[in-house]
This record gives C-alpha cells, structure tokens and sequence, in this order.
C-alpha cells in the first residue's frame, strides 16, 4: 500500500471536477474524474515553472 497523499486543488471548492498533486521527489498529477487513467509525474523544477507560468 503506498504512502502516497494527493491534495486537492484549493479552488476546487469540495467539488470533484478538479486536479490533485502528490509532492514527492517527482510531482504527480491527476484528475479526480479519471483517477484510473493514471498520473502525469514532472519534476519538481517543471512544476515551479508551471505554477510561476501560471500565477503571470
């Protein structure tokens, strides 16, 4: 069984049409609708450059 814990998206607002990540030494992430079709791992530098891309 994995350790694994997956935080939803803050803005989700308890729904579950949003992302979920798991920080660990790579990042997944992950649709809450389809959780069965797996993850999209990045490394942690990807997602810095993603989360600053996206706060502009």
């Amino acid at each position: 069984m994995s350790d694994t814990v997956w935080r939803k998206a803050s803005y989700s607002g308890g729904q579950s049409d949003c992302v979920e990540v798991k920080l660990d030494l790579s990042v997944g992430i992950r649709d809450t609708k389809a959780r069965e079709q797996g993850q999209l791992t990045v490394s942690p530098t990807a997602w810095t450059a993603v989360l600053t891309a996206l706060r502009g």
